[in-house]
């Protein structure tokens, strides 16, 4: 079961910490896809965004936000413009992103709080595939449909 306070704790030591995870999550993330870092004009505007993105979407599952499903579909219809992304590379991402979490969360990142994030992580995926499903039948697309 989701512990929503052991996931805000682990964002609040993180934040106490002074710690932003995205330079080593978009390290992490480019030496296992290299290829991607051609996709980012800028990869500092991108990886803030993108970062907080994760983050807040995996937060506002935990919390039954309604807007979480709104910005995903939005999310994966804007990222095929940018060609076919397999679906392991989004599943990558997040699951680097709940790591480098833990990793400056501290004491913090207790067995509830990795418990609670992974449920989470896992929840986000799912919805990624239903959100690129969904697409693929309103706006069929052969290259993006990967």
């Amino acid at each position: 079961m989701t512990d929503v306070a052991a996931m805000e704790a682990s964002l609040a030591a993180v934040a106490d910490a002074g710690v932003d995870i995205r330079h080593a999550l978009f390290d992490r993330f480019f030496a296992a896809y290299p290829d991607r870092r051609a996709s980012f004009m800028v990869v500092d505007a991108s990886s803030r965004r993108m970062t907080d993105e994760t983050l807040q979407m995996m937060f506002g599952l935990a919390r039954g936000e309604r807007w979480v499903w709104p910005l995903v579909t939005e999310l994966v219809h804007t990222h095929r413009a940018y060609g076919p992304l397999p679906i392991a590379e989004y599943d990558a991402f997040i699951d680097m992103t709940v790591a480098e979490l833990g990793a400056a969360a501290g004491s913090a990142w207790t067995v509830a709080c990795a418990v609670s994030w992974q449920e989470q992580a896992e929840a986000l995926k799912a919805m990624i595939r239903r959100a690129r499903a969904e697409w693929q039948v309103a706006l069929p697309d052969p290259v993006t449909a990967i």
